[in-house]
């Protein structure tokens, strides 16, 4: 045996290689010698290494991603699609302590269609049985220890517990996107089905927007002529909307101030409710969404001799009627109380020298009180409703409110708008009723009240030349969150 004592070696040209013998050789470093790898310095690994800590860590393919049986080569893990049905992978034949073999649920579909481990002879976990597996998305690492064990997993987990953006995924009412969010709109009763609760990589809330029905008018009495039916509108839908932050700071009215929140959900299905119009004398019904429920708007007040009737609480309040003799007070709003406020008071019906009557309360803005002959128009304005951006997507077609987009245009554009309060009547000149579909005040000879729009909450307009009342609009519920 002859022995080379030298400093150092080198390629002989520049940034050459160095080639340590040739194919079936063997370098052997002593006991107790040290081999040293400076920093900077790269080890690659073209073959199989042994001894070095490698037992039990497998190198992925993903070159190619397995769809039918195969027999695994020992060192390698597998990436398995069972989509187009289940199959085997066989294990290496007579393997030694130390082999190693991983498989991976590719499309988590493991669950319906099973992969299954053929034992080829050898015994997994003690077993001599070839081993199913039935859990979607599961990832596995088998050694090899011996002939009593066989096949040991040493290392599994499931795809959903990686840290990876999951997102909000459900179904339910007309369902439309805007960029990364989706936005399902219920126009009537429904439920929200949740498949995914998504995680906070990705999303795991939602935002909201809940109107109650709207308050309805008051069924008049025929007085000494047409123009004493002078009723007060109904009341807004309550209305209350989360602030934007789980789908993109959309723009929110003042509604959506704190300390409202974005909801967490998770999979059970959540039922909608979207409250109807009232009707003659008659409330609005709530709407609500899990824990938020907007309560309806408050009925009209009728005209009176010598004091008109108030108007009823809700949302937000109905105007009071008209009086010949006293004040009709509006209806209270935010009733139930709830933080933010959902709405405001009615305004009140009033005399001297007016007798009439109040507009609804809105979303925003309190109904004003009847004001006196002189002004034009002379009855109560309903209430402004609130201008929101949770949704201003157009609606596949056909529509189911008037509108290709849900709400009313308003005083800025950018948005739109919800639960006006209706207005109240007087004789000589329309009374309007709040952006966000309060209908407008009768007016005589021939102008009647107005419904509120469908599917705002907007509160009736109320009537003077006809003794039928109009209705308050439905209500509306929007989910929006991320998707993607």
């Amino acid at each position: 045996m002859s022995e080379i004592k030298v400093n150092k070696i080198t390629p002989r040209t520049a940034c050459g290689t160095t080639q340590l013998g040739d194919s079936g050789d063997t370098f052997t470093v002593p006991s107790g010698a040290t081999v040293t790898v400076a920093s900077g310095a790269t080890i690659s690994n073209l073959g199989t290494a042994t001894g070095f800590g490698g037992t039990g860590v497998v190198s992925w393919d993903t070159s190619s991603i397995k769809t039918t049986g195969f027999t695994a080569v020992t060192g390698t893990g597998y990436f398995c699609n069972t989509t187009g049905g289940g199959f085997t992978v066989t294990l290496p034949l007579s393997p030694s302590a130390g082999d190693v073999v991983g498989v991976s649920d590719y499309a988590k579909t493991w669950d319906t269609d099973n992969l299954t481990l053929g034992r080829n002879g050898s015994n997994i976990s003690g077993v001599a049985a070839s081993s199913t597996i039935s859990t979607a998305g599961l990832a596995l690492t088998l050694v090899y220890v011996d002939v009593t064990k066989g096949w040991i997993v040493t290392d599994s987990g499931n795809q959903s517990e990686a840290p990876l953006p999951q997102f909000v995924t459900a179904t339910g009412g007309c369902i439309t996107t805007c960029g990364d969010y989706k936005i399902h709109t219920f126009f009537s009763p429904g439920s929200l089905c949740v498949s995914c609760a998504g995680n906070a990589n990705g999303s795991n809330t939602v935002d909201y927007l809940v109107v109650g029905g709207g308050g309805g008018g008051y069924n008049a009495s025929p007085g000494p002529s047409p123009s004493t039916r002078r009723s007060g509108g109904g009341g807004a839908g309550g209305y209350r909307e989360s602030p934007g932050s789980a789908s993109g700071c959309y723009t929110v009215s003042p509604r959506g101030a704190a300390p409202a929140v974005a909801l967490p959900v998770s999979s059970p299905p959540y039922p909608i409710v979207v409250g109807a119009g009232g009707g003659a004398c008659s409330v609005g019904d709530a709407s609500s969404f899990d824990s938020i429920t907007s309560a309806g708007g408050g009925k009209a007040g009728g005209y009176g001799n010598p004091t008109g009737t108030a108007g009823g609480s809700g949302g937000s309040g109905g105007g009071g009627g008209a009086s010949e003799g006293g004040t009709a007070p509006g209806g209270s709003g935010n009733t139930p109380p709830v933080s933010p406020a959902q709405g405001t008071d009615g305004g009140n019906g009033v005399h001297p020298g007016a007798n009439t009557a109040g507009g609804g309360g809105g979303a925003i803005s309190c109904g004003t009180p009847g004001k006196p002959n002189s002004c034009s128009p002379p009855g109560g304005n309903g209430g402004e409703g609130a201008g929101t951006a949770i949704n201003l997507t157009t609606m596949p077609a056909p529509s189911p409110t008037p509108s290709s987009q849900i709400g009313t245009p308003g005083p800025s554009p950018s948005v739109r708008y919800l639960a006006g309060g209706g207005g109240g009547s007087h004789e000589g000149a329309v009374v309007p009723g709040g952006a966000g579909g309060g209908g407008d005040g009768g007016y005589n000879p021939s102008g009647a009240a107005t419904n509120g729009t469908i599917n705002t909450g907007g509160g009736a307009g109320g009537n003077l030349v006809t003794p039928a009342a109009s209705s308050g609009g439905s209500g509306i519920v929007i989910i929006r969150y991320k998707y993607q």
